[in-house]
């Protein structure tokens, strides 16, 4: 058997012992490249007094809106605030179809007033706006609220700028557990640790954070409240204990346990009770993720001689094959409305990114143009897949559009980070 880190992805770490690699984390840095087939013209001005915050809302919200794929952004460095009367003929003979100001304003308890608004450039008319007083060290986020309403404003679809990411990172012999905001940046440690971290799992309701620890020499799962640190073990059975993945519900998890001698899917509750084994094979079945509506999980295994996809219902029964293209296939991901299946496939060597719409003719697609990725996981709103793979023989994250057709790198000066998954809307 294949024993590497891409073998079932971080499922047959736990199981081997595999150590990640990769030095430490720094200031993650956004290059954009591609273009998309049709990109909203947006202008967005710089804000009134923004110079004197330690934020440039602006600017954020212009690296949001543009790292979406969704926009195509405007030349325009004048400040203009919330009150002002924009003249709409000359914006429209710069090709804008949309407009936004904005002001950031110091009140006498310490916040800031921090106002924007949205014009249709077409119609000349205001379509949004907001006011909302927000503490200096959270500048940042109410920047990316703002690119949250405008996002959802102008394309119907909710903004996820302000979600957060979850990703793992190694610094010598110390491995740390981060959440950051989507861009990669304004987040912290929630967890780090002299071994190995591996196999992340936001919780529906954003608070918690499953993952697979080896501290106690052994492969165990837990379960951490991301804004207390509080933290309880979900399965430390005999063998090995990986690849958690919550249930819509929170309330239980699809884990892989070992304890029967095979690596096998089961049911667990939230705190570690009722374990309900649900597949049962001579193979190794990892790498579980549920449907949407919970009715389904979706995991791989080698039960056909090498590693496919296949789906079986949560309540147990024969598994069903769902991937046919390529021998070797891993790492599922399910967009949040069920429609897309993003995975792993290694094809002639190369381990890329393929998505495809489940229950419709015709292949997945390679939407990279890399040879070493992994880890996909889905934005909340289905619009973009975050994912792991190296670049200049460096790991990174990387964002694409479902159709590959702009991607941004985030990209630091130690840039070896994995296994990101990307958290739900905030509640």
């Amino acid at each position: 058997m294949l024993m590497n880190r891409r073998y079932f992805g971080s499922s047959v770490a736990a199981a081997s012992g595999l150590a990640l690699v990769g030095p430490a984390l720094g200031q993650f840095k956004v290059e954009i490249s591609g273009v998309g087939a049709t990109q909203v013209p947006i202008a967005i001005a710089r804000f009134r007094d923004e110079d004197r915050t330690t934020q440039s809302l602006s600017t954020i919200i212009r690296a949001d809106l543009e790292r979406s794929g969704v926009f195509r952004l405007i030349e325009a460095s004048q400040v203009l605030d919330e009150a002002a009367q924009p003249p709409m003929s000359e914006w429209r003979s710069r090709s804008a179809d949309a407009l936004v100001g904005g002001s950031v304003t110091r009140l006498a308890d310490g916040r800031f007033d921090v106002r924007f608004k949205l014009w249709d450039v077409v119609k000349g008319k205001v379509i949004g706006g907001e006011s909302n007083a927000t503490m200096p060290a959270d500048l940042r986020v109410a920047a990316h609220r703002i690119a949250d309403v405008i996002y959802e404003k102008l394309t119907g679809d909710r903004g996820v700028f302000s979600t957060r990411i979850a990703y793992v990172t190694r610094s010598g012999k110390r491995y740390a557990l981060r959440v950051d905001f989507a861009d990669g940046l304004g987040g912290e440690s929630v967890l780090n640790s002299n071994d190995p971290i591996i196999s992340p799992a936001w919780s529906p309701s954003g608070q918690e954070l499953a993952y697979v620890s080896f501290e106690d020499q052994k492969a165990i799962v837990f379960a951490q409240d991301v804004s207390t640190g509080q933290r309880r073990k979900i399965a430390a059975f005999r063998g090995s204990n990986s690849a958690p993945s919550w249930s819509p519900d929170g309330n239980s998890l699809v884990v892989t346990l070992s304890r029967d001698g095979y690596s096998q899917l089961y049911i667990i509750g939230r705190n570690g009770e009722n374990p309900r084994r649900i597949t049962t094979s001579q193979s190794i079945d990892t790498e579980a993720t549920y449907s949407p509506d919970g009715k389904l999980i979706y995991f791989v295994s080698d039960r056909s001689g090498g590693p496919q996809i296949y789906k079986v219902a949560a309540a147990g029964g024969t598994p069903e094959r769902v991937s046919f293209t390529g021998g070797y296939n891993i790492s599922p991901a399910l967009s949040p409305d069920g429609r897309y299946l993003a995975y792993i496939s290694r094809q002639n060597g190369a381990f890329k990114l393929y998505v495809g719409e489940l229950g419709k003719p015709g292949a997945p697609q390679a939407i990279t143009d890399s040879s070493d990725d992994e880890s996909p996981s889905f934005a909340p709103n289905g619009k973009l897949i975050i994912y792991a793979t190296r670049a200049n023989g460096r790991d990174t994250l990387m964002t694409t559009t479902l159709d590959g057709k702009i991607k941004a790198k985030l990209e630091s000066r130690f840039p070896d980070v994995r296994e990101p998954v990307w958290g739900p809307f905030g509640r």
